[in-house]
């Protein structure tokens, strides 16, 4: 296919979508028109006020699943190299004083007591929850697993 042939494809396929795209009266499934800008949902506080160790556990929907946070996480600083504050708590030194759940040996080196460093960045999987209604319904029911042991 020649430039000019392909220029006119295209063009054509432009015109298509172009139309497509501002067709009145097809609606998404969020239901708004579909030529409307997307908007963001309003942004939500994750666990206001809920300091470490005063929240219930939350239950895992599968096994497998990373223990969810259920404490405000948005006064902690950033994980660095140096520095990791879940560790305050959730060390296999500190969680028994601290009544905190410990790292599961799948987070430790063979010496039982230090952090692998591919587990040390916690939010990786550890993700904090949101006092908040669900976006659209879901009716997801997981396989309950085993109770989180502190």
């Amino acid at each position: 296919m020649n430039m000019p042939t392909k220029m006119a494809a295209l063009a054509a396929a432009a015109a298509v979508l172009y139309g497509c795209a501002h067709f009145s009266g097809v609606s998404s499934l969020r239901g708004v028109d579909v030529a409307a800008v997307d908007k963001a949902p309003a942004e939500q506080k994750v666990y206001v006020g809920k300091r470490p160790g005063v929240g219930q556990l939350i239950a895992r929907t599968f096994d497998g699943q990373p223990p969810l946070v259920p404490h405000a996480v948005d006064n902690f600083d950033e994980i660095t190299v140096t520095d990791n504050q879940c560790l305050e708590c959730h060390s296999p030194e500190t969680a028994k004083a601290k009544n905190a759940p410990v790292v599961a040996d799948t987070h430790l080196v063979a010496d039982k007591h230090t952090i692998n460093d591919a587990r040390y960045q916690c939010n990786t999987c550890h993700v904090p929850q949101v006092d908040a209604p669900p976006l659209i319904a879901n009716s997801f029911v997981g396989t309950p697993s085993q109770p989180v042991k502190r």
